[in-house]
């Protein structure tokens, strides 16, 4: 990348159901600049209510990228998005000087801001070893194993998402050693473009009050439905993940609806309480409310 540090992205953070969409639009407008999404959830075309997508209102009020921009069906890596949205960047610095990043997919915000990490390669047969055992045993064991080798990765990754799992626990077990210790340190990687981070905040029982009022809205605008459309896709990993699995076992017959409506609520405050364990080990976040307005909190900054 060619740009100078005079370019900046500001990275709106926080757990899901904090406020992040509306702030980083507000903020977008104010400084009349566009938003990257790294939320990984919302990159699929066919999911869109259990993901929260901006609405079409939304996106049109200020231009978004990586939103429903590729299939379920196509393999999409952290380091596709990575070369993608540097390009994309590359772009849009030519006509900006500031840019939003938002999202809660911490692999793939520091993807973008400092640069994957380089993990060893380790025997197949230890995938194949874990595949097996979560067929067999199902998520689970797998979780479990992951807490007890490697605390933080367990704190940072998606633990309902067993590519997720057996990736980590597969670098655990071929070296001996916790897979975040392959992680880089954010100062080691430098990209050219100045980093501000705003974290947006709540309390705890507020955030959980928003995440279970949030589930039930997607239940009314049609959830079901679109997870009735997926379920002969179940299998593929994007779908993997909250808010469509717990639907899916309902559908098989496994528990009732009203079940899989609070698995869905729970599920997700887990994930948010993943997230703020993230976020929490980010020394160099700005924390604010949901009721700060962007454009006074950056006038005050100062340092646009």
């Amino acid at each position: 990348m060619v740009q100078s540090k005079t370019k900046q992205i500001i990275a709106v953070l926080g757990p899901t159901a904090v406020g992040k969409t509306q702030f980083s639009i507000e903020l977008a407008r104010f400084l009349n600049t566009e938003i990257i999404s790294a939320d990984s959830r919302q990159f699929y075309k066919e999911m869109s209510i259990g993901t929260a997508v901006p609405t079409k209102e939304d996106l049109q009020k200020v231009p978004h990228h990586f939103i429903q921009h590729i299939s379920i069906q196509q393999v999409y890596t952290a380091g596709d998005y990575q070369q993608e949205a540097l390009q994309t960047l590359e772009k849009l610095f030519e006509q900006h000087n500031t840019l939003i990043l938002t999202g809660g997919s911490g692999l793939y915000i520091d993807a973008l801001l400092y640069g994957l990490d380089t993990f060893p390669e380790v025997d197949p047969t230890i995938r194949k070893n874990l595949n097996a055992q979560f067929q067999k045993e199902g998520i689970a064991p797998l979780q479990e194993q992951l807490g007890h080798l490697d605390l933080e990765t367990f704190a940072q990754i998606d633990i309902q998402n067993p590519r997720r799992l057996i990736r980590a626990l597969e670098v655990c077990i071929g070296t001996g050693v916790p897979f975040s210790s392959f992680k880089k340190k954010p100062d080691k990687t430098k990209r050219n473009f100045q980093i501000l981070k705003i974290g947006i905040k709540l309390q705890r029982e507020t955030l959980y009050k928003n995440i279970d009022s949030r589930v039930l809205k997607m239940m009314e605008n049609g959830l079901v439905e679109e997870a009735r459309r997926l379920y002969p896709m179940r299998q593929i990993n994007a779908l993997q993940t909250v808010g469509y699995k717990e639907l899916f076992r309902h559908f098989d017959g496994d528990i009732s609806l009203i079940q899989a409506i609070e698995d869905i609520q729970k599920n997700t405050r887990r994930y948010a309480k993943r997230q703020l364990t993230w976020l929490r080990k980010k020394p160099d976040i700005n924390w604010i409310l949901p009721s700060d307005s962007p454009s006074e909190y950056i006038e005050n900054l100062g340092e646009l």
